[in-house]
């Protein structure tokens, strides 16, 4: 039996050489290495486009649309890694290759692999283009919009502050820091000798009332007088200032959660004002009223409602205000003229109350009883004037000139404290005072059926302390720097 001759190996760059006689056959055709390309679908297999897309993000779509100009269907050029292939014209695979769905596959670039086909688009020649789609929303700007409303934050400081709120504008730093003392810790200005003038009259007439009395002690009379006159310098001493104070004007010794509160703030105050604070006494009225009070030659004495709902700013003003009035002798001028004229204001009113006794019972004899009395009465006036050179006429007019000067020292005190850096505060205690006496007048009317009580112009002349239009206006010069 014969055998056929070997067939030559086959190479791909070569057709096949057929033996003499026979025709070449066509169905060695699956010999070229286009089936092969059967075997490497599986290495790309239909994956979801959106993991195949982030291997290749630098690839632009458009930069590769101009490489296939040519429709689907068409013959297209084999890859540029395979060398063109010498034979005649297209094989029966490559013909049936467009019946299958994957057949219309672009050719990539060199080096890089073809992507697989989208089975979601067929006929489309770029099925990339979901990813560029996709990709926007891997650069999100979405997040950065809620960054928009924090510019509404800044309506929160609306609120009132608290007293103790360290962001309150009119709270004050109460560190430790050096203390310089002046040589002079009081002075004498001119409200105070003006004080001591007027409170003169009233002396005389205390003097003249005692020298009474002393005629009742014989032999001892002036020594009366003399222990009389001694006793004003009680008003510096401090057992009798004390007990003035917690029985005259109703003070209290602070506790320790207060004074824990009123020493730093009163140290700040005597700091800037050069003096030294230790010589004075803090004192705590109980109180629900915005108030302060300088006695004697060292107390300074201020409300629970100050200390409890003021800033420390507004407390060390008000604390200012007082230091003002011991350092330009005011408190004890004042209380040194009260306590000489104390004798002649008890005879007052001993004789007023007996006045009064004897015209009821002048009314009991009729027109003549009281026509009696008022000769008697007018008689001793008018000796007592002309025996004391008019001097007693004086004393009628005395509680209007105390008063007006009274007046200006509270001035002289709010431009002490005002020198000391405390104006805006001062000015806002001072509106806070004034909106209290408001409603004060306003609960008054309101008891009166609507109407407020007219401030007659004696009560003007008689007022202790300026109104708050005049007191913030002595304070505009301190005021006008901080506005600019």
């Amino acid at each position: 039996m014969t055998q056929p001759p070997p067939t030559p190996p086959e190479h791909p760059g070569q057709p096949a050489t057929p033996p003499p006689g026979q025709t070449p056959p066509y169905p060695q055709q699956p010999q070229y290495p286009q089936p092969a390309a059967a075997p490497q679908q599986p290495q790309y297999p239909q994956q979801p486009q959106p993991a195949v897309a982030p291997q290749y993000p630098q690839q632009p779509q458009p930069a590769v649309a101009p490489q296939y100009p040519q429709p689907p269907g068409a013959g297209y050029p084999p890859p540029q890694h395979q060398p063109q292939q010498p034979g005649p014209g297209p094989s029966p695979f490559q013909q049936a290759a467009p019946g299958y769905p994957q057949a219309p596959q672009p050719p990539q670039p060199p080096g890089y692999p073809a992507a697989p086909h989208h089975p979601g688009a067929p006929g489309h020649p770029y099925p990339q283009a979901p990813t560029s789609a996709a990709v926007p929303p891997q650069y999100p700007q979405a997040p950065a919009q809620p960054a928009a409303p924090p510019p509404a934050a800044p309506a929160a400081p609306q609120a009132p502050a608290a007293a103790d709120d360290t962001d309150h504008p009119h709270h004050i730093s109460t560190g430790p820091r050096r203390v310089h003392i002046s040589a002079h810790q009081r002075r004498t200005d001119a409200t105070t000798v003006g004080s001591l003038l007027l409170h003169l009259p009233n002396f005389l007439c205390s003097l003249f009332v005692v020298a009474l009395i002393s005629l009742l002690f014989g032999d001892f009379g002036p020594v009366l007088i003399l222990a009389w006159l001694a006793t004003g310098a009680l008003v510096f001493h401090r057992p009798t200032e004390r007990t003035l104070a917690r029985h005259l004007l109703r003070l209290r010794y602070p506790t320790p959660q207060e004074r824990a509160k009123l020493e730093p703030v009163w140290q700040e105050v005597t700091t800037r004002a050069g003096v030294d604070g230790r010589i004075y006494e803090l004192w705590v009225e109980d109180s629900d009223h915005l108030n302060a009070v300088a006695a004697a030659g060292h107390i300074v004495g201020v409300t629970r409602f100050a200390m409890t709902d003021l800033p420390n700013g507004e407390l060390a003003a008000v604390m200012a205000h007082e230091l003002g009035h011991h350092v330009g002798g005011h408190a004890w001028s004042g209380l040194l003229g009260y306590w000489y004229a104390l004798p002649g204001r008890i005879a007052w009113r001993v004789l007023r109350v007996m006045t009064t006794v004897m015209f009821q019972m002048s009314q009991a004899f009729s027109c003549f009883g009281v026509l009696f009395f008022g000769l008697i009465v007018g008689g001793i006036a008018l000796v007592t004037v002309s025996s004391l050179y008019g001097l007693p006429l004086l004393v009628l007019g005395v509680p209007y000139a105390l008063a007006a000067v009274g007046r200006r020292s509270e001035l002289r005190a709010d431009q002490h404290a005002a020198a000391l850096g405390f104006a805006p505060m001062l000015a806002s205690v001072l509106e806070k005072m004034h909106h209290e006496e408001e409603q004060a007048v306003a609960a008054l009317a309101a008891r009166n059926g609507g109407s407020a009580p007219a401030e007659s112009p004696v009560s003007k002349l008689l007022a202790s302390h300026p109104d708050y239009y005049t007191r913030l206006h002595h304070l505009q010069p301190y005021l006008q720097p901080q506005r600019h």
